[in-house]
Parts: structure tokens; sequence; C-alpha cells
């Protein structure tokens, strides 16, 4: 064991956030820049708090980490110092920690021994430790491009360059397969590229890792839509094996509320994707929250991304709804007991810095002006009951109808899967029930030598779900390829998604 009165001398601190005026004023990401001295010394201590369980639920991947990051023997390295053994023993199961130590929930942390009691101080700071054995990786130098030193011959192509499809390349160009990455946006990175708000991670954290892949000799193409640009036969011609990366983009939609087809209700990407291309310099997003009444419905994650970014934006006023109760400040041990996912409220960095949020309420209708423009909307208070199938129902509670301004409504309601695209009408792949890519227990689809992996495969989900579904099938297709394989493989059920959501 580490330290074993770790967690007695010392509490749970988390990094140090800018000032929320400040934060407004720019993209910048919202923790504060640390001196590297004082960073080091203020994350050995919270690394010294982990109690190298017999049993690390942290990294198990039924409730904490599904990459079975080894979190007890990076947290006892940086304790005493090693930060590159600490960043060998954390890349050997994460190919991106600098993504998933600033976007990942951090399940590990909701199943850590010392969430149990809230007297013990508040579970490690893993995500904490993790971004900064990333950072001080790339600082001093330990990162360095990792190219094959043998050729296996064969050619593999990746479509998409989300997490997923990025851990995927770098596994297999590792291996020694020529992969060439797909991107059908005249950019890298996916959801990372255009989904993530600056102000959560800033693109150069993006940029310098895929640099390191293309010294591994990973070959990109952007701009390119493969099963248009790039047709089947000629994908089937070129390559040996094809990893199908795509994501589930297909945003949810609310085509039952009255008003629904007025103009100035959009959904959550067609909002976070222009905001996105601007601060890559594009110009002014088509759709800009500047000076205007903003709602945005929906809960979770993007819901939180499209708050942060309106009031950037210069938005008038933000106000976030959700169809749930507000959820407890801390776990409910009934409802959602240790080590499982805790339902509690989660207040991200934007909801400190401006705004309104709302629970248990519904829109009852979008209103309009004569220019037949959003300009309202009426609210009722609302439960949300499922019958013995399952099926949701919201039903309201009150007959009160609260009215509001609203110039801009954005629609964060979830994901209904991967988009329609031509490349699987060409490959003959069916979508499942959820909208999702099936495969077998070797990750290949319904199609020979095509294999998928990421929210293609599970729906919408965490960035940690999606490289380690990316590493597990870049074992497959090694072995697929070659009859064996030693690159690691996280054990997830890649038959039975499961998301957090």
């Amino acid at each position: 064991m580490a330290d074993p009165y770790g967690f007695l001398k010392h509490r749970r601190a988390d990094a140090e956030k800018r000032p929320a005026a400040q934060r407004l004023d720019d993209w910048a990401e919202v923790y504060v820049e640390p001196d590297p001295r004082t960073r080091d010394a203020q994350v050995r201590t919270q690394a010294s708090r982990c109690m190298d369980c017999g049993i690390p639920f942290c990294h198990s991947g039924s409730a904490g980490c599904p990459l079975g990051n080894l979190i007890p023997e990076w947290n006892d390295l940086v304790r005493r110092g090693d930060w590159a053994l600490a960043a060998d023993r954390l890349h050997a199961t994460n190919n991106f920690p600098e993504f998933t130590g600033r976007l990942c929930p951090a399940p590990c942390e909701a199943a850590c021994v010392l969430a149990i009691s809230h007297d013990a101080g508040g579970a490690v700071a893993i995500k904490r430790v993790e971004q900064t054995i990333a950072d001080v990786s790339w600082e001093q130098g330990i990162v360095r491009p990792t190219p094959a030193q043998v050729s296996s011959g064969k050619r593999v192509a990746v479509v998409g360059s989300g997490p997923a499809g990025l851990a995927a390349a770098q596994q297999l160009t590792r291996a020694g397969h020529e992969v060439t990455v797909y991107e059908r946006d005249d950019r890298l990175g996916g959801l990372l590229r255009y989904g993530i708000p600056e102000f959560k991670m800033e693109k150069r954290v993006l940029d310098r890792r895929l640099a390191q892949l293309r010294e591994e000799g990973t070959r990109f193409v952007t701009g390119c839509e493969v099963g248009v640009d790039l047709t089947v036969e000629q994908l089937r011609e070129r390559y040996d094996a094809v990893v199908l990366a795509v994501g589930a983009l297909r945003g949810r939609d609310d085509h039952t509320t009255p008003g629904r087809e007025l103009a100035g209700i959009h959904l959550a990407m067609d909002h976070l994707v222009p905001a996105n291309r601007a601060c890559e310099g594009d110009g002014a997003p088509a759709v800009d929250a500047a000076g205007k009444h903003v709602v945005i419905i929906g809960g979770g994650d993007t819901g939180a991304d499209c708050f942060g970014t309106a009031t950037r934006q210069g938005a008038a006023s933000v106000l976030q709804l959700d169809q749930y109760p507000r959820p407890p400040e801390q776990r409910d041990d009934a409802r959602s007991p240790w080590p499982v996912w805790p339902w509690v409220l989660r207040t991200y960095p934007a909801h400190e810095e401006a705004g309104e949020r709302k629970f248990a309420v519904a829109v009852e209708e979008f209103v309009g002006d004569e220019n037949g423009h959003v300009r309202q909307i009426r609210l009722r208070k609302v439960r949300v009951e499922k019958d013995a199938s399952g099926r949701r129902a919201v039903v309201p509670t009150s007959e009160e109808v609260e009215e509001l301004p609203a110039d801009l409504v954005l629609l964060a309601i979830g994901f209904e899967g991967v988009e329609h695209m031509p490349l699987l009408d060409g490959l003959g792949i069916e979508l499942t029930a959820r909208g999702t890519i099936s495969c077998g227990s070797d990750w290949q689809t319904q199609a020979p030598g095509v294999f998928v992996c990421g929210d293609a495969h599970r729906g919408a989900s965490l960035v940690v779900w999606a490289i380690a579904e990316g590493r597990s099938v870049a074992n497959a297709v090694d072995r697929y390829l070659t009859g064996s394989s030693d690159l690691p493989s996280p054990v997830i059920p890649n038959q039975l998604p499961l998301a957090v959501v």
C-alpha cells in the first residue's frame, strides 16, 4: 500500500478554475494554467490518497474504467514522483489519456472505495491525476512516436477519425499494418474536433496527438465520404480489412411538440459544430446565440456544452430544461448504491458561469412571431412515467403554464444512432432497432472483413468506451489478418452494449 494514512491526512482537491467572468471572455479551457512545480506537488498529494485496494473497483469494466486503467499502480508512481513510469503504465491501457483526463465523467471515481462514505474526504481525484500524468508526459518529452519495426504487408481502412477510430488506427499501425483513416469532414477528430467545445478541450491537445500518429505512419484522408467519394468497390479492392468508426450522430428530434417547425429551433449539433468551426477560424457561426434568449432542452453533457457555448457567444439569457426531477447532491444508496454510476446532480463548469436550470418541466408549445420565428415557450411541470413495457410517458402535474422568452431553442435530447449512409448500403449492413451496427464476438459485422467499434456499435456513449472499443477491435483485426495478436484488448461486453447516460 502506497501510504496507509494518505486518505486520512488529505481531503480531495480538484484543479482550480479560472474566474467565471474571465472564462466567459474567451474559449480557453476553464482551469487555471498551473505552475508545474505547484501542480506536481499537489497532484502527488492527491495520488497519495489512493488505498491500493485489494479489489480495485476503479478499474473494473462493470463499474469503473472500461479501459482497465491500472489506477492504483500509477497513483503510487505519481506519489513517488516517477512520472516516466507512471506515463508508461497509463499509456499501457489508454492511447489518449489527455482526452479522457479532460472529457471522461470518471466512472472510476464513482467506483472508488473512498466514494462509499461521504465522510472519507471524497473519491481519489483520479481524473486529475490522469490528466496531469498525460500533460507531464508531453512537457517532458516522454510521449514519442512508436513506429512498427516490421511491416505485415496488410492494409486497413478506418472510416471515421473520432476517438474510437484513432485508437484502432494507432494500435493497428503499431502492429505493422498500413492504416489509412478516412474522414468526411475537412479536419480530423470527429466529435473531438467539432462536438467538444474549446473550453473543455483546446484543439491543440488533439493536434499534437494527431502529429504523433502521423509520425508513426498512420495516413489520413480528409474531405472524403467513403461510399461516395471512395466507392465500396474501391474500398474492398484496396484494403484487407475495414473498421467502421462512424459514430452515432443521428440526432433525436422533437416532432410532437406544437410549433416545432418554427425557425430558430435546432438540434444541438447544429449549434456546436459551427461554433467549433468559428474557433478554428472559419468565420461567424450560422447558429449564433449572441443577444438571444436561449432555451436548451435536455439535461445531459451535450446540453451543458450548448450552455457554455451560448454564454460565450453573448446570449441575453440561457435556460436549460430537464424533464426529470432535480437529483440529490449526494449518492442515494437506495437508488444507486456504490459502486454503480450514481444518480446525483452534475453541475458542469458552464452552470457556474451564468444561466439557469429547471427540472421536472417540459415544453408544451413553441410560440412564434408573425415571421414564423420562435419567440416564446410554454412550459408545464411534468413527471416521467414508464408503463409495464418500459415505454416513457411525460405526464403534466400542474395546470399552470409558464411563458418564457425564447429566440433560440436547442434540442439536446440525445442521439438515435448511426446516420443512414451509402457506405452501409453498399456493404449490405443493416442497422439494429437501436440504430447501431451489430457485430459478433470478433467485432466483425455481417459484412466479411468489416469491423465496427465505438458509438457506431454502442450508441452514443463516453470517450473512454470509444477508446476501449477501438483498442479491442484493433486486436480483432490484427488476429483476422495474421492469425494471432499481441495487441492488448480491454475485456468489455462487445455484444451487450452498456452506455452511461
